[in-house]
């Protein structure tokens, strides 16, 4: 299928690893031109050079989000490149544990500012380039706002207000026809949860535990099976979707778990 994304500038926040390199790569080869906006310079243009030495062009933006500032200057950064911005994947964020019993106030703030402050900020500074272009916006979420997790008090409160931001956007930003959805990940393999998983006491049986309670094929969705998605809300195809939180989670969130081991 051509989504049609040719030359499309869009922003990755955190698309130098995991999810976030997938959807690089995937809106790379539909022939987009996909702008990574990472806090490690070195991280961003490792998978700049890699595109272009398939004859792919991408941009890297240095830049620690968890500073409201540097929303600003990403985008500025990005306009001042292409003058133009077609869609807005935000991405970026940490699952840092900060839960209700053992977090801090400072501990809290901080992972908002991670997780979901700048979702907030990237949009805002971007809207003026989105209206001009009918861009989209597509906001990476997470299950822990639907199922909770324990111990992680602020990711999950980033996660609801991610969802929540989804909704309220989609309506203000109608009369702009910009679209705007969220896909919501549960069970997803990246470098990261691979990090996770190695630091239990036993990490192959605890993964074959969560992997047998996904229902569809018992196994981790793929990092590129949810860039598939993101990269198609931002298409045209997608073209009268908007509002949406998508679970691609092999039916993790939604199914009765009991069908994984029936």
């Amino acid at each position: 299928m051509d989504l049609k994304l040719q030359n499309k500038v869009i922003i990755v926040t955190g698309g130098a690893k995991g999810i976030g390199e997938g959807i690089v790569q995937v809106l790379a080869s539909e022939g987009a031109i996909p702008v990574i906006v990472g806090r490690n310079a070195e991280d961003n243009q490792k998978v700049v050079y890699a595109l272009a030495a398939q004859g792919k062009e991408a941009f890297q933006v240095a830049a620690e989000l968890t500073q409201p500032e540097a929303s600003e200057k990403a985008v500025n950064a990005v306009l001042e490149k292409y003058g133009r911005i077609d869609g807005l994947v935000n991405n970026a964020g940490v699952n840092d544990g900060v839960g209700l019993e053992n977090g801090t106030y400072e501990g809290f703030i901080a992972s908002l500012h991670k997780n979901v402050v700048h979702y907030y900020l990237m949009a805002h500074y971007a809207l003026p380039a989105l209206k001009a272009s009918k861009g989209s916006i597509v906001n990476i979420s997470s299950k822990t706002a639907d199922t909770g997790q324990g111990g992680t008090s602020a990711y999950a409160a980033s996660n609801g207000g991610r969802n929540a931001l989804t909704r309220e956007w989609a309506v203000e930003l109608l009369k702009y026809g910009i679209r705007v959805n969220s896909v919501i990940v549960a069970e997803c393999w990246t470098p990261l949860y691979e990090k996770w998983i190695e630091t239990l006491p036993n990490p192959k049986e605890k993964l074959a535990s969560i992997t047998a309670n996904i229902p569809l094929e018992n196994r981790m969705t793929t990092a590129e099976e949810i860039a598939n998605m993101t990269v198609f809300l931002l298409s045209e195809k997608s073209s009268h979707t908007t509002g949406q939180l998508i679970y691609v989670d092999g039916g993790y969130v939604h199914l009765d778990r009991a069908l994984a081991n029936s």
